[in-house]
Formats: C-alpha cells, structure tokens, sequence
C-alpha cells in the first residue's frame, strides 16, 4: 500500500520505453535558453533512431539554437480511458540542416508542422539524457469539487 494513497503509482521509464512513447505522439514542448532567459515552444517531433527531429524557420527559436545547442524536450500524454499517464524528458544538444539539403526533404517527409509555411530548417536533438515516468492513476484520483453557494448558484 502506498503512504499517500491518493497519489499516483509511479514507475520509472527505462531509456527503451521513453523511445517507445515518444513514438506514440508528436507534439512536445522544447525548452532553450533565449537572451540568457528560459523559454519555451511547442513543436512537431518524430523519432529517428535515438534522436527527435523537428522543422523550425527563421525566429527567436532557431537564433537561440545557433547559440545555445543544448536543450530540452518534454512531452506526455493521458490517458484517462486507461488509467494511465507518462511524461518524457530529453535532454541534449541540437544540430541544424541547411535547407537545401537533401537530408531535410527526406526526413520531412510525413512531418507536418501547425505553421508549416516557411519551416525550412530540420532540427536534430541528439539525446544526452531520457528520463521518464508513467503514473497508474484510479477513481480515488478524480477530482472531488464541492458545490458551493456560489457553483450552485451557476447551476440552478
């Protein structure tokens, strides 16, 4: 039995099964440093091997990766069907393809960015670290709201 039981049970990811479920989606979430600053962007990945790739354009973003080559990328999913949640984090340095390179309209084939207009550089995060965890989540976990006078009030 857990100490906590309305938390979560939570397993560790070996490397093998944080590829695995990165496979299973393509939206993740890049984290870069900008003018010394934190930020972040969402983004359109795919798994090649034991990296992610991604297209970008000319921005704030693709600046900070000029300068700045190590990053990272977290993405998750739930899964309230099932019962179960993961989140991944990859964390390593990025290498940039010009755009008239061949291997940009290899690998970006299939690959379709929200902004698709102008993504002309493909990006490669070369994984120094994955980390993962997937969390088993049950019925006691929902969330409990207490109706009050003013909820209430909304409803009648």
């Amino acid at each position: 039995m857990r100490a906590n039981p309305l938390a979560p049970k939570v397993e560790n990811l070996t490397p093998g099964q944080c590829w695995k479920v990165l496979s299973e989606t393509s939206i993740g979430r890049l984290a870069v440093i900008v003018d010394g600053r934190p930020d972040v962007f969402p983004v359109n990945y795919k798994v090649d091997g034991q990296s992610l790739i991604f297209r970008t354009g000319g921005g704030r973003k693709l600046d900070a990766l000029r300068h700045e080559a190590w990053v990272a990328l977290e993405a998750d999913a739930v899964s309230g069907e099932f019962g179960v949640a993961w989140s991944v984090v990859v964390k390593g340095h990025t290498e940039i393809t010009a755009s008239d390179s061949q291997v940009l309209n290899t690998a970006s084939k299939g690959m379709f960015p929200w902004q698709g207009v102008g993504k002309d550089q493909l990006v490669r995060i070369v994984a120094e670290e994955v980390t993962g965890r997937r969390f088993t989540l049950d019925a006691s976990m929902t969330w409990n709201v207490p109706l009050d006078d003013t909820i209430r009030a909304g409803l009648e």
